[in-house]
């Protein structure tokens, strides 16, 4: 079976960022239903690719994709090192009421209910994200209240940004995971895109940035 061409957003020998759409895996699960992924689409059209970083099933936007065993490592470094930047749109449920701030809560893998993660005080890792607001909106076809949220992982947790904004009581539309009522059945989709990436290009040493639009 064909599968869709990946929208290419950057381009080089050394790495290349696509723009991974939502409902596609971004490397291979287990079992032969699940082979057709965004590292398996790329190394079909370009055989050097690596996989460095993963975005959600549900989640959209730019992942990274290494060329050579040199640019894998030292763009593996830089997510070590916490010196990728990351940005995310979300479109949540409700009205935010804080422009800003920092939300500080331990995760830990909900093991019962996984691969779903949780809050916990005792056990849980340190997990911490940025939220800035960007606009109110009425969303979708019953015009439900919602806040456009502009958010920025500073550690990197499983399911981070969607449990974090569950946690504040607003959840992202469309989370199959952690949104329940209208704020599930809002969007056919879980309404987070990986919008901007900035990092250091492996061999020249030059800041990048890549910037993808959500389409919702």
């Amino acid at each position: 079976m064909k599968t869709q061409a990946l929208e290419i957003l950057y381009a080089d020998d050394d790495v290349i960022a696509f723009n991974k759409p939502a409902g596609l895996l971004s490397v291979p699960g287990k079992g032969p239903d699940k082979q057709d992924c965004l590292i398996n689409r790329a190394i079909a059209q370009y055989p050097n690719s690596r996989s460095v970083h993963r975005l959600d099933m549900a989640t959209s936007g730019i992942i990274l994709i290494p060329q050579s065993h040199f640019s894998l490592s030292e763009i593996s470094k830089q997510f070590q090192n916490r010196t990728i930047e990351k940005t995310y749109t979300a479109i949540v449920a409700g009205r935010l009421t804080q422009s800003s701030g920092e939300i500080d809560l331990p995760l830990i893998c909900d093991w019962p209910n996984r691969p779903k993660q949780m809050v916990d005080h005792d056990n849980g890792k340190p997990s911490k994200t940025l939220f800035e607001i960007d606009s109110y909106t009425e969303f979708g076809p019953n015009h439900l209240e919602s806040t456009r949220v502009i958010l920025t992982p500073v550690t990197g947790r499983s399911h981070q940004l969607r449990v974090h904004m569950q946690a504040l009581g607003h959840s992202i539309l469309g989370d199959n995971f952690y949104a329940t009522g209208s704020a599930l059945s809002a969007s056919n989709r879980l309404l987070l895109h990986a919008t901007e990436l900035k990092f250091t290009h492996p061999v020249s040493g030059e800041r990048i940035e890549i910037v993808s639009l959500p389409d919702f």
